[in-house]
């Protein structure tokens, strides 16, 4: 197959871009020429060839290590599209039924009030677990030797709300969740391994969930909003903007035993430090809400067949009939209790606003905490996966939504 790639991105971004995207690469070389990224990269397949791969500035401004092609960082949420990936997989083999209780392959599950909770429920968001109420650390979460009070403290929960009667991303929990499941699906099979197996190796992707030590000189350096300049830009949100998202954000972050509080600080972080996410500890980890780390370009490849119905280059991943659910909105809520912002989920995927990220309502996938994205849309067979590490401080980064919107905007995508 002759690559589409023939024309070098322009300053200070590197790699190339096939024709008719010209103006994807040059809104990226100008969101690293003004600051807004310190590294990054953004690759773009359709309909199976890479059309756009673009990457540039540091990996880790103190050495001036270069941002490269094959640079990975921690891609916090992006983590549970993957874990959802692997629950489709179950399920195109008759492993999962998605109507099904929780308890029938948990049977611990059962307690407190949850017997009727269906897998689709719980992994839409709507099962009204989006918090523990024992406190853990996130050192808790990696330790190996907390995983049976971790369990037991999952089993005893009791519903934050009547099942199904509201939804509330599970920041934290739905990977806690989604991951005992598949162990006891799989009988205790590392979902690390079995993506790595059955998808990202076969696809030439270089995602880890629960990264290897060899893979440490490729990882960048995380940079987060500083706690003060974040708190001052919610602020002043606040301020200007009253019904903005980050504004009703701020407003549930200081309400002491709201939904959004309490979903987004059990685990602990030790000094409000969240890049011990980006950390040796963490990327070893396969924690099936946030570990998984991944270049742009890894990220785009595993979504290669999640944008094709399920077969890429002659091999069938998974069948479209496994597929067909996700198209449709399974959930939906005008404000989730936790993002505060309109979004729906279907099967473990998001399914964003139309126009966000895609104008296609079929298309689905799974945003990160600061910015990074793995998004599929099957109308266009488009597989997108962008990285960086200049966090943003927003609920969803405007620099994906520039990029994403400047890619359908391009006159390629109408051919």
């Amino acid at each position: 197959m002759t690559s589409k790639l023939k024309n070098q991105a322009p300053g200070p971004a590197r790699g190339s871009y096939a024709d008719g995207f010209e103006s994807v690469a040059r809104l990226f070389a100008h969101q690293l020429e003004r600051g807004a990224e310190i590294g990054a990269g953004f690759t773009v397949y359709r309909r199976g060839e890479c059309v756009i791969d673009l990457w540039g500035g540091w990996a880790d401004v103190e050495s001036e290590r270069p941002w490269q092609r094959d640079t990975r960082i921690c891609v916090f949420s992006v983590t549970k599209g993957f874990v959802a990936m692997a629950l489709h997989l179950l399920a195109d083999r008759g492993q999962l039924e998605w109507d099904a209780p929780v308890a029938q392959y948990w049977p611990e599950f059962a307690q407190s009030g949850k017997a009727p909770m269906t897998v689709g429920t719980l992994m839409g968001h709507r099962g009204g677990l989006a918090y523990l109420d024992e406190d853990f650390s996130l050192s808790d979460c990696t330790d190996p030797g907390c995983e049976g009070r971790l369990r037991e403290a999952m089993e005893k929960q009791s519903p934050n709300w009547a099942i199904g009667k509201d939804q509330g991303y599970h920041a934290i929990t739905w990977g806690m969740y989604a991951r005992e499941l598949f162990e006891r699906i799989t009988g205790g099979q590392d979902v690390g391994e079995f993506l790595r197996n059955e998808l990202f190796e076969p696809l030439d992707s270089d995602v880890y969930v629960g990264a290897p030590e060899s893979l440490d000189a490729k990882t960048a350096t995380l940079y987060p909003p500083a706690t003060a300049s974040r708190v001052l830009k919610m602020l002043s949100n606040a301020a200007t903007q009253r019904q903005s998202t980050e504004a009703r954000v701020f407003k549930k972050f200081l309400t002491p035993k709201s939904t959004m509080r309490r979903a987004l600080l059990n685990p602990s972080i030790p000094d409000d430090d969240i890049t011990l996410y980006n950390k040796p500890p963490v990327r070893r980890a396969a924690l099936g809400w946030a570990s998984a780390t991944a270049s742009a370009h890894g990220v785009a490849r595993a979504y290669l067949p999640f944008a094709s119905r399920g077969t890429f280059d002659g091999t069938t991943y998974l069948e479209e009939k496994t597929l067909e659910p996700v198209y449709s909105r399974h959930g939906w809520s005008d404000n989730d209790l936790v993002l505060q912002k309109p979004v729906g989920w279907s099967n473990g995927f998001c399914k964003e606003e139309r126009h966000l990220f895609c104008p296609n309502a079929e298309s689905f996938g799974h945003p990160g905490m600061g910015g990074a994205l793995g998004w599929a849309d099957p109308v266009e067979e488009v597989a997108i996966g962008y990285t960086m590490n200049r966090m943003d401080w927003r609920i969803r980064s405007p620099r994906i939504i520039a990029l994403c919107r400047k890619l359908y905007d391009c006159e390629a995508m109408v051919e």
